[in-house]
């Protein structure tokens, strides 16, 4: 008897022991960084830390990648990542670095905005850590899969109650909330200094325009739409249009004049660039979702979505076919590049931006997002 109590008290140190591990080096392996294979337009690769030195050797200092033409023009900026669980936005931006040909002016890219939400996941969500595409050339490419917020080992306690830099009191929850921390504080929290580094760059590279890449649940009301502030809905409304014309349906929505605390707001407020921020369909954000899995925020293909859709549930089509992060990514950059043409209507023409090389929608529907990833360093 007592040997089988030895045997049963071994094999449990060791399944123990094999857990702490494996475990240990799962948590590891967040803190390992997303390689980003810059293209032929990225003329400097910044951190955000240049604009604001509080961030300096903080985990929420990030790279700005500047993509500039031979010819002047206007400054652009877009972020991805301001919420590392929705990778369209995120990997958005990836395709613009790494292909974008920039003939005229600049486009400014923040890829991780809230580079500290990568190296950790939604706890009780049971995400998946990370996602690949497999590229034209066979290489794997593997990108992180973050949380909606900033990591709590690099923030922490949250309040019981956040009254954010606009006054605007919230849940405690939503102090490590990028989007809502606008304008930011100098001397806040490391989400709140994230904010100000992001307006500081937006202020010091005249943004004419500033952009906010999200993603959000199919049942959330406003998805598959812009919301742009009052500076900028003119703007929003001549991208739509086009996009409408490209049989790509997409709605238009002001920003609320007292939803303090969000880019598409604080931006306008506080800085003389023009926001807009936009949503995509992403099944893996929302509360119906069956299993969590990289299929799953790949192929955007859920049994319980399609279900919802049939009892009249979502605020946009969902079938068999789900929503695929090409789709989503597809709609992103399309989206991005018909607001830099439709700059020409706004601004004179030394101001404008000219972009090529940059699939949209339809090419990355077609051919898939590996196929517009570049070969990493070996």
């Amino acid at each position: 008897m007592k040997v089988s109590y030895k045997i049963t008290a071994v094999l449990v140190l060791a399944v123990s022991a094999f857990i702490v591990v494996y475990t240990g080096l799962s948590f590891k392996s967040m803190y390992r960084d997303d390689v980003i294979v810059p293209g032929p337009s990225v003329k400097e690769v910044k951190m955000l830390s240049d604009y604001f030195e509080g961030l300096k050797g903080t985990a929420g200092d990030t790279e700005v990648y500047v993509l500039e033409g031979e010819e002047p023009g206007g400054t652009l900026l877009f972020l991805g990542g301001t919420h590392p669980n929705e990778p369209a936005g995120f990997m958005t931006a990836v395709l613009f670095i790494e292909n974008a040909v920039v003939e005229k002016g600049r486009i400014i890219v923040i890829p991780q905005a809230d580079k500290s939400g990568f190296t950790a996941n939604d706890p009780q969500e049971a995400s998946p850590q990370r996602y690949s595409f497999t590229t034209a050339g066979g290489s794997k490419r593997t990108f992180r899969y973050g949380a909606r917020a900033t990591n709590p080992l690099d923030q922490w306690p949250d309040p019981d109650i956040y009254v954010n830099p606009s006054d605007q009191t919230l849940s405690g929850s939503e102090t490590r909330n990028l989007n809502r921390c606008y304008p930011g504080r100098p001397d806040g929290t490391l989400t709140e200094k994230i904010a100000y580094g992001i307006m500081e760059a937006i202020r010091k590279e005249n943004a004419l325009v500033s952009i906010d890449l999200h993603e959000a649940s199919p049942e959330y009301p406003v998805i598959n739409a812009m919301v742009a502030h009052e500076k900028s809905i003119d703007l929003a409304s001549i991208a739509v249009l086009e996009l409408e014309l490209e049989d790509i349906k997409i709605r238009l929505e002001k920003s609320p004049p007292t939803f303090y605390g969000l880019s598409h707001r604080s931006w306008g407020d506080y800085s003389d660039t023009w926001p807009i921020l936009m949503e995509t369909a992403n099944p893996s954000q929302g509360r119906l979702r069956s299993k969590t899995n990289e299929a799953l925020v790949l192929t955007g293909k859920d049994p319980w979505y399609v279900k919802a859709q049939k009892l009249g549930k979502l605020y946009v089509p969902f079938d068999e076919n789900g929503h695929p992060i090409e789709e989503r990514v597809g709609r992103h950059s399309s989206s991005v590049q018909a607001v830099i043409r439709a700059m020409e209507y706004f601004f004179p023409p030394e101001q404008t931006i000219m972009v090529s090389e940059v699939p949209g929608f339809n090419e990355l529907m077609a051919n898939g997002m590996g196929s517009y990833l570049n070969e990493p360093a070996e």
